[in-house]
């Protein structure tokens, strides 16, 4: 069945909580809603204290009282399940509920997400409420969509009590036949870690020494799956109660949080959804948007997806908080919109003046509407409303990067070559010239269907199965480009090193075998042959079948090869034995991109990002000028801006000096 969301056009809103604000606050709420074009908000986040005042008492007249009002003004709910906070009563029923610590501390309540993802009680709990606002709002005209729980791990990923433990002995027995298959993925020979009762397996608690890697390996792989299955949970309870609504829970793809592999999660969802923040030392979020918003759409499949929280202007949990520039809110927003968003929504509505969050800035700020926050949120309202018609539309590109959460977690655990190797830098460091050039990407689990690109990358792979493995290897052979980037392919999905050499996985098809590894210090370089510098990574490589492309030249590895290049089959497969520094790395995949065929979607100026999206008839160009420079980029002499709904007779569009433009060209 497909589960679609039914407001018209780009959905937009936020956070809406009214419980925190007097009834005769309502109805100028309401109001200005409608002034700024609000046609969606996610209603009930964390208000089960007041729905369930005590256990199985309920009391949902306030909530009543809310759909009504925003019905009747034009307003869709996107309700939710509270999930994500339980009530004090709750904890003081059931004490093991709360989460423990990896020091084995057990932390109090007080604040949210703070019970255990195993706890039976939890559940209970969970589905009572979840059963009693599905059954109560199942058929009510305000209610869109279901908004299931809150950031799942956002605070309470893991958790170490002994029920996790139990629980994940239960995952550990789904997952292997018996105790020697799992002593033999453990490795637990090394340091006397043998287990001869599925009792004495506890979660990887603090210890004095370096954690057994596949131990914890195949715990953060427990956590995730243990989440989903409340998210299922409940999901089925709503679905029981409203079969035709969609579903979701709101996702965390941005640099901050890597506690789930969404890969699992996504099919999961009706609608694929996603918070996102910036980073205020981040000098060019403007990227991370861009990072974020492909990887979200390839989870979604493909599909538009939508943006359920970002910020006005500051958030409250940085070190510093820093507003955004002018123009920085349009520019955020619809670059999510060009990189397949058909909702914007922002935590929250009205700006909170008491609790946690009372400095994280709203669409409604503590200033009121005398504000400039006030007034770009009215104007991007304007802006949305004139995007209707791009809703539904996708993405197209010929270049995927692989993206892998087990071989992040992997490659991020203790005791590797060097702990300077972070994977989402690596990722950006590959994706940040593609970004530049107007390269549409794709985001790939590794074991994916690869025959519609020309070109994948794979910046950071250190973790992969044999399947996935011979997955690149076998879309090399037929004629596509690889590039695979240092440490990669070095283990299997147990986390054993692939011994007779490095690369491990990936030696055949590069063409290369490496004998020893040589990390660098922090700050240390190498020069390259090429006239740039390689940083982070070296190793020894031998050439098998490769041609050297880049070498050393300083350092104990002068003269081996930096970059190699190897044909295998009837396709290419580089290889990149270090970190070049920015403007050489640009240089190389430029290089391998334009080897592969692969063009941008439109040649712009320097800081002005291009992006498109594809319609049933026409493309849609988005245009975002960073730099603030403006722009004239050339366009089809048929073509509209569409935020103006301006005909472009002359074949090109203005960008503004920190603009953006949107372009409707007919497909021919």
């Amino acid at each position: 069945m497909s589960r679609t969301l039914s407001v018209p056009g780009i959905a937009y809103g936020g956070d809406y909580n009214p419980e925190q604000w007097p009834e005769e606050v309502w109805a100028e709420d309401v109001r200005l809603m409608r002034e700024a074009g609000v046609n969606l908000v996610s209603v009930g986040i964390f208000s089960w204290a007041l729905l369930e005042p005590a256990e199985g008492t309920y009391d949902f007249s306030r909530l009543d009282r809310v759909l009504d009002l925003l019905h009747a003004n034009g307003i869709a709910a996107d309700l939710a399940t509270p999930t994500a906070a339980p009530p004090a009563w709750f904890f003081r029923a059931h004490p093991g509920a709360l989460p423990v610590d990896h020091e084995g501390r057990t932390l109090s309540y007080g604040s949210r997400q703070t019970f255990c993802s195993s706890s039976p009680a939890y559940r209970t709990a969970a589905l009572r409420i979840a059963g009693e606002l599905a059954r109560r709002y199942a058929e009510h005209p305000a209610v869109v969509m279901w908004h299931v729980h809150n950031e799942y791990g956002c605070h309470n990923a893991e958790c170490f009590c002994d029920t996790s433990a139990a629980a994940f002995r239960v995952w550990l027995r789904a997952r292997y036949e018996n105790l020697d298959a799992l002593n033999d993925a453990w490795g637990t020979t090394f340091w006397s870690q043998w287990y001869y009762d599925w009792d004495e397996i506890i979660p990887p608690r603090a210890t004095g020494a370096v954690p057994n890697p596949t131990h914890r390996l195949d715990w953060r792989r427990f956590c995730s799956d243990a989440l989903l299955s409340l998210y299922e949970a409940e999901r089925d309870v709503l679905r029981k109660a409203a079969p035709e609504r969609p579903a979701t829970t709101n996702f965390m793809v941005m640099h901050n949080f890597d506690a789930l592999d969404y890969w699992r999660w996504a099919p999961q969802l009706d609608i694929v959804s996603n918070d996102h923040y910036l980073r205020s030392t981040d000098p060019e979020s403007q990227i991370d948007i861009a990072l974020s918003g492909d990887l979200v759409r390839s989870l979604a499949g493909g599909r538009p997806w939508l943006l359920m929280e970002h910020s006005t202007g500051a958030v409250n949990w940085q070190p510093v908080n820093r507003a955004k520039n002018p123009g920085e809110l349009r520019r955020n927003a619809l670059a999510h919109v060009a990189r397949g968003a058909d909702g914007i929504a922002y935590f929250q509505w009205r700006a909170a003046k008491a609790g946690a969050e009372q400095w994280h800035s709203a669409m409604l700020p503590h200033a009121g509407t005398d504000s400039r926050i006030w007034q770009d949120v009215v104007a991007l309202g304007a802006d949305l409303k004139a995007l209707a018609e791009v809703r539904g539309s996708t993405g197209a590109a010929e270049v995927a990067m692989v993206w892998d959460w087990d071989a992040k977690w992997a490659l991020e655990a203790p005791s590797q070559p060097s702990d300077q190797v972070r994977y989402l830098d690596l990722v950006r460091s590959w994706y940040e010239p593609l970004w530049r050039s107007g390269i549409a990407v794709d985001f790939v689990r590794p074991d994916a269907d690869l025959s519609s690109y020309r070109l994948v990358l794979v910046p950071s792979l250190y973790l992969v199965d044999d399947e996935s493995a011979a997955n690149l290897t076998a879309f090399t052979a037929r004629g596509g480009t690889l590039a695979v980037g240092f440490h990669s392919g070095a283990v299997d999905e147990n986390s054993h090193v692939r011994l007779g050499g490095y690369p491990g996985a990936f030696r055949e098809v590069l063409g290369v075998r490496t004998d020893e590894l040589f990390p660098l210090l922090p700050e240390e370089t190498v020069e390259l042959d090429n006239g740039g510098t390689g940083s982070l990574w070296t190793e020894r490589v031998r050439l098998d079948g490769a041609r050297a492309v880049t070498s050393f030249t300083s350092g104990p590895l002068t003269g081996v090869p930096a970059v190699t290049r190897h044909a295998h089959g009837t396709g290419t497969a580089w290889y990149l034995a270090t970190l070049p520094d920015t403007d050489t790395l640009a240089a190389l995949v430029d290089r391998v991109r334009t080897e592969a065929g692969v063009a941008p979607v439109r040649v712009t100026p320097e800081g002005v990002e291009a992006v498109l999206r594809r319609g049933e008839d026409a493309d849609y160009l988005f245009l975002v000028d960073h730099r603030g420079a403006g722009a004239e980029v050339p366009v089809a002499p048929d073509a509209v801006e569409l935020l103006t709904a301006e005909p472009l007779k002359n074949g090109t569009v203005t960008v503004a000096p920190g603009g953006v433009a949107v372009v409707r060209e007919p497909r021919r």
